[in-house]
C-alpha cells in the first residue's frame, strides 16, 4: 500500500485543482492520498468526488500556519471538523493575514523596482482561498523577473530577504488543542526543514506530545538521511506516529513528485485510530476517511 499524506492543490499554493490532483495521485500508483491545503478545507468536496471515481482513499486534512516562539512551524491537521467554530475562527484570522500580507510584499518589491500589484497576484491565484508568497512568485516568473519560485523565495521572499513581510500564525500549542477539540489529530510537517532542528528539540517535542501532538512527518524531501534517522529515533522515544509524504505542489515545487516519500501502512493505521479516538472524545462529527 502506497500512502502520501501531504499534498497541495490550487485551493492554496499548488498548481493542480483538487480534481486533477486526486487523478494524478491515482495515476502515480498511490492507494491513499491526503489533501492538506494551507489553512483551508475548501478543496475537500471536489477531491472527494474524484476519489470515488478513480478508486483512491482520500484523507481530508489541512496544513495550519503556526508559530513556536519566533519560528514558523506548520501543523498537518488530519480529519478535523472545519465547522468547529474556534478552529474556523483561527483559520479565518490566518487567511486574513495571508491576504493582507500581499499588498505589503508588493510595496516592498515596488521599492526594489518591480512593478507588481496585489490585483495581479489575486488574478494569478485564481481559485486559491488566500493569496500568498508563492502566488507573488508566480507573477514574478510570468513577468520574467525570476525563473522559478525557489529563486523568488531565495532572493526576495524568504525571511531576511528584502521583500519579506511577517504575518499572523496561531501559536502551535493552541493549534494542536484546536485540532484535537475539533476531532482531528496534529502532525508536525517537515519538523527539521529550514533549520528547525534547534527549535523542535526532543524536549520541546515531548512537551508538544503532552499537549496533544500525535506525530512527526519524518520522511520529507527537506530532511537528510541523517535527520530522518534522528527524527525516527525521537518519534520512537516519544511514541509518536511517523509519516512520510511528498508535500506535492504540482509544478510549484521541484523534486516533490507524488509518492516520492510515503507512510508505512501500520503508521497510517495508528494515525486513523488516534483520529477516531479524538473524534469520539470531542463528540464532533469529524469527516473521516473517504475510501
Amino acid at each position: 500500500m502506497r500512502i502520501d499524506l501531504h499534498t497541495h492543490s490550487s485551493v492554496s499554493d499548488g498548481t493542480d485543482d483538487p480534481r486533477t490532483l486526486v487523478r494524478k495521485a491515482a495515476e502515480a500508483g498511490l492507494d491513499v492520498v491526503a489533501l492538506t491545503d494551507h489553512d483551508t478545507a475548501e478543496g475537500w468536496s471536489e477531491a472527494t468526488a474524484v476519489a470515488a471515481e478513480v478508486g483512491i482513499t482520500l484523507v481530508r486534512g489541512m496544513e495550519i500556519s503556526t508559530r513556536l516562539g519566533a519560528a514558523g512551524v506548520h501543523l498537518l491537521a488530519y480529519l478535523p471538523d472545519p465547522t468547529y467554530a474556534p478552529l474556523a475562527a483561527a483559520l479565518d484570522k490566518i487567511l486574513d493575514g495571508r491576504n493582507s500580507r500581499v499588498p505589503a510584499i508588493c510595496a516592498k518589491l515596488g521599492e526594489l523596482g518591480f512593478e507588481i500589484t496585489a490585483a495581479d497576484v489575486r488574478r494569478g491565484a485564481a481559485a486559491a482561498a488566500a493569496t500568498g508568497r508563492p502566488h507573488v512568485a508566480d507573477v514574478m516568473i510570468a513577468a520574467g523577473m525570476v525563473a522559478t519560485r525557489d529563486e523568488a523565495f531565495e532572493r526576495f521572499l524568504n525571511p531576511g530577504r528584502p521583500a519579506y513581510v511577517n504575518r499572523y500564525a496561531v501559536p502551535l500549542a493552541e493549534a494542536i488543542a484546536l485540532v484535537s477539540a475539533s476531532g482531528g489529530v496534529g502532525v508536525i510537517a517537515h519538523p527539521w526543514g529550514r533549520g528547525r532542528s534547534r527549535v523542535l528539540s526532543e524536549d520541546t517535542l515531548a512537551d508538544l506530545r503532552d499537549q496533544g501532538l500525535v506525530g512527526l512527518e519524518v520522511d520529507h524531501q527537506d530532511h537528510s538521511p541523517e535527520a530522518r534517522d534522528a527524527l525516527r529515533a525521537i518519534a520512537r522515544n516519544l511514541d509518536l506516529v511517523v509519516t512520510g509524504s511528498s508535500d506535492h505542489h504540482g509544478t510549484g515545487k521541484i523534486d516533490h513528485e507524488l509518492g516520492c516519500n510515503t507512510t508505512a501502512p501500520e503508521e497510517y493505521e495508528r494515525l486513523l485510530d488516534l483520529a477516531a479516538q479524538a473524534a469520539a472524545a470531542s463528540g464532533r462529527p469529524a469527516p473521516g476517511v473517504f475510501a
